[in-house]
């Protein structure tokens, strides 16, 4: 049986939140400026994968299941091997969508979850990896925002991948299933989710040097 970490595990670990810089390999203010992703206009630095349909809409990207409900992934033109990513987002539900980071293929990545799941029980905040398929659980519906904006902090350092959902963290694991990769965005298949649509607002990142703290 697959070993998961849950939200349970590590509720603990967000009281230290405000104590500990997540980079502290990093001084504050020895780390990079934040480089937006997205310039508010148009998908230039992207690649769409599949059949979805992504657009910019009002200054944001809107990503929706192709004209036959087919799936789809737009994906980050250049790859990244240590750093914090920061992402705001909106679902409309029923959805299943997520957050790609070091994804290298469909075999070897990472995604932040955005997504209502039953088996096993999880929610927005889970942390996704395939051949596993969760490194870690987020057991509380209530850590999203549903049909309003919530933040993604992913940190990515060496082995080290740290996911923060609405201030709380839901993931703090050690893997090395990807050192490196795209970041990206998934529209997922299925007639559940044909009325969905996810939309980001803003998404930003900040290269780290790759000792783990």
């Amino acid at each position: 049986m697959a070993q998961y970490v849950t939200s349970r595990t590590i509720a603990c670990l967000t009281v230290l939140v405000a104590c500990l810089n997540l980079a502290a390999a990093q001084p504050e203010d020895e780390k990079p400026e934040w480089t937006p992703l997205f310039n508010g206009k148009d998908l230039t630095g992207w690649k769409a994968e599949g059949k979805a349909s992504w657009k910019v809409e009002d200054g944001c990207i809107v990503g929706r299941q192709g004209p036959k409900g087919e799936a789809g992934d737009l994906f980050s033109e250049k790859e990244y091997e240590n750093f914090e990513l920061a992402v705001t987002f909106k679902m409309r539900w029923p959805g299943n969508s997520g957050v790609w980071f070091r994804y290298q293929d469909p075999k070897v990545n990472y995604q932040a979850d955005i997504l209502d799941y039953k088996d096993p029980v999880c929610f927005t905040g889970s942390l996704y990896c395939p051949g596993h398929p969760f490194l870690a659980l987020n057991e509380d519906k209530n850590l999203g925002n549903n049909d309003e904006w919530n933040t993604f902090l992913i940190r990515a350092q060496a082995d080290r991948i740290v996911l923060i959902l609405n201030d709380m963290v839901t993931a703090d694991v050690s893997d090395r299933t990807s050192a490196k990769g795209k970041v990206g965005f998934q529209v997922h298949a299925g007639d559940d989710f044909k009325e969905m649509q996810i939309t980001i607002e803003e998404a930003k990142i900040r290269e780290l040097h790759g000792q783990k703290e």
